[in-house]
């Protein structure tokens, strides 16, 4: 069976693999049942073993299956998890092809290159977290005005609306008469009170 998978907050993965699984229908001479695509759309800062789609992934791969992923980086979030998968895979005898690597195999060679290519997108990770902390401090430094996260939501008047028909009515009922979802409505009266 041949298993894709993709983890990614945009469609340029799924994009990747869409383009990718006809030809990985016809190597082989394979079924069209036989290939299972499973997506994440999830942060991409979580460790991938913890993702719902990868714990069903692993469970549902068996030998002599191949795994598709579109990229080495989506595979695993750190160089040391992606080495335990790929080892733990290889030992299953579980084909791993990558998009932008081609197939890993169990050669010393492979392993070298994988773990350098690992090690590179580890790297470039770190880099981003760190440019993205020094951007943080300047902007702190140099504006006065600078919050971190989501702006808090200001009390217009559609809001004072809501809280007003929210006092006489229940959640769901003002809900369903604004077409918001209750827990904005909860928010908006915890905003008033």
């Amino acid at each position: 069976m041949i298993m894709l998978y993709t983890q990614s907050g945009c469609h340029s993965c799924m994009t990747s693999c869409s383009f990718f699984c006809p030809p990985a229908c016809t190597t082989g001479n394979p079924s069209e049942s036989s290939v299972r695509f499973l997506a994440n759309y999830t942060s991409s800062l979580k460790c991938n073993t913890r993702q719902p789609q990868f714990e069903k992934l692993v469970h549902l791969i068996e030998p002599n299956d191949t795994l598709i992923v579109t990229k080495l980086d989506r595979f695993a979030r750190n160089t040391r998890e992606a080495l335990n998968l790929i080892d733990d895979l290889l030992k299953e005898k579980i084909m791993i092809k990558v998009l932008s690597l081609g197939t890993i195999d169990n050669t010393p060679i492979g392993r070298m290159i994988v773990r350098t290519l690992l090690s590179v997108a580890e790297m470039e990770r770190d880099m981003i977290i760190e440019r993205t902390q020094a951007g943080k401090i300047f902007a702190r430094q140099h504006n006065p005005d600078y919050k971190e996260g989501r702006p808090k939501r200001k009390k217009d008047s559609r809001n004072m609306a809501i809280f007003e028909y929210s006092n006489s009515h229940t959640v769901k009922e003002a809900a369903k008469a604004f077409n918001i979802s209750p827990r904005t409505v909860q928010h908006i009266k915890k905003l008033f009170r």
